[in-house]
């Protein structure tokens, strides 16, 4: 198991409970894959240094979770799919 941090940006108009939402589905994929969920801090809403699909504003989720290195390619692809995610990134924690 190795540590990594995941840092979302999701698109700015949506509400709560849709971006609760999202949350708990790339919880689920993580614990599924036998991972643990340390730390889940949500940022809300801040402004972007550019344009992302015409928007200047989005609200930021960071994940702090160790899972297989296996699976962190799979995470990032599953994630590639969430259409209201504008951006994430993925980064390994020593």
């Amino acid at each position: 198991m190795r540590n990594y941090e995941l840092l979302i940006v999701i698109q700015p108009d949506l509400d709560e409970t849709a971006v609760t939402e999202i949350n708990n589905k790339i919880t689920g994929w993580i614990t599924d894959a036998n991972g643990n969920i340390e730390k889940t801090d949500i940022w809300g809403k801040r402004r972007l240094a550019y344009q992302i699909r015409k928007q200047r504003e989005g609200q930021y989720v960071l994940f702090n979770y160790s899972v297989a290195p296996t699976f962190a390619i799979e995470l990032e692809r599953n994630i590639r799919f969430l259409e209201p995610v504008m951006r994430h990134m993925v980064t390994l924690v020593e």
